[in-house]
């Protein structure tokens, strides 16, 4: 009788064959498979051998289906954020350090300081367990540089095909120092436009890794925690306006949501905003505009104008802001326009991003 037969055998008796597991995960041949997600043995072996071996921290090591925890008086912040992006390797990070970085980093846009973080993750069968390794390593190394512990989590496991291989969300909360207000609704006519560095890395990074785009650059993702430098500029600027982290769409995309939510317009000084040459050469030559490029270290400043010069200062002497530049101004404009003023003299108007300019970028 072979295994189909016995199984079915099995079935019409109303038994079920319990499976053996291997005393230990195996790295180097195995791979995610739906047993992991079934709640079972196998998914408390996944969980332990490899999530609570990486993550492990006070709070996650309670094993509970909740993280309980003390927060310090003021306004709390929370920000949820999905991470689907390929390849999940890439040149300077991975998927596992990204989803940390992008939602400490929207936390910390409030100005807040971030404390925890929860993780879900789907894995898609087939995944082999080295990568998953990486992944979660990558992870657990990110949040230990942030010191923001992922303190809850949980995993589901899709069939082969309903997936790409692995998707992550995170959850992350902070806490809002006093006298800190900081929205995207406040930027006024007369503030002025802050980056933190050079544009379009990220996104250039992601291309140079992709089969259907190969081309050969130095450029790395610029994929960091940017807590630190948050912290900085608001001790010596706690009036600062708006923060962002411009991400999916890049800077344009970013000051046009900042204006339409002010109820503004934006303009731009083209021959100011930082852009490294390659990252240039290479949106030139699959037609693209660094404007519109994904971000993934760098964040947006608006503030008033008698504290740029002294912000800049701030920024520059941080490692993730020592490419900071003062790029534009706020202008009272009712149809919260972003126009660009041209380093010919001439000027144009900075749009939206129409459509996906490049698909699982972050």
């Amino acid at each position: 009788m072979d295994a189909s037969e016995t199984r079915a055998r099995f079935a019409r008796l109303g038994l079920v064959l319990i499976r053996r597991f291997p005393s230990h995960l195996d790295y180097r041949q195995g791979s995610v498979d739906m047993t992991h997600g079934g709640g079972g043995r196998a998914m408390a072996q996944l969980i332990g051998e490899l999530f609570v071996k990486y993550l492990d921290n006070e709070l996650l090591r309670q094993s509970n289906d909740f993280a309980a925890f003390s927060l310090a008086g003021g306004r709390v912040v929370i920000s949820t954020d999905c991470h689907v992006v390929s390849p999940i390797v890439f040149p300077g990070g991975d998927i596992g350090s990204l989803a940390v970085h992008g939602t400490v980093n929207d936390v910390s846009m409030s100005g807040a300081r971030p404390l925890y973080l929860s993780a879900g993750f789907i894995l898609e069968e087939g995944l082999p367990l080295r990568v998953l390794e990486r992944v979660v390593a990558s992870m657990a190394r990110a949040s230990r540089n942030a010191d923001v512990p992922v303190i809850a989590g949980d995993t589901k496991v899709v069939e082969r095909g309903k997936g790409d291989g692995i998707f992550i969300t995170t959850t992350g909360i902070g806490v809002v120092p006093e006298g800190v207000h900081i929205s995207g609704n406040r930027a006024r006519p007369g503030d002025q436009v802050l980056v933190s560095g050079t544009l379009g890395d990220h996104g250039v990074a992601i291309m140079s890794s992709r089969e259907n785009l190969e081309f050969h650059t130095t450029i790395e993702s610029d994929s960091a925690c940017l807590h630190g430098l948050v912290a900085e500029m608001v001790a010596a600027a706690p009036g600062i306006h708006c923060l962002r982290d411009p991400t999916r769409g890049g800077l344009a995309t970013t000051l046009n949501e900042l204006a339409l939510q002010s109820g503004v317009g934006i303009v731009l000084w083209e021959d100011q905003i930082p852009i490294r040459p390659a990252v240039s050469a290479a949106c030139e030559l699959l037609g693209l505009d660094p404007l519109y490029v994904a971000n993934e270290g760098k964040l947006v400043c608006i503030c008033p104008a008698e504290d740029s010069d002294r912000l800049l200062a701030v920024m520059r002497s941080h490692p993730q802001g020592k490419e900071a530049a003062i790029v534009g101004r706020v202008v009272d404009e009712e149809q919260g326009l972003v126009w660009m003023e041209t380093r010919f003299g001439g000027s144009r108007v900075v749009d939206w991003l129409a459509g996906e300019q490049l698909p699982r970028i972050c």
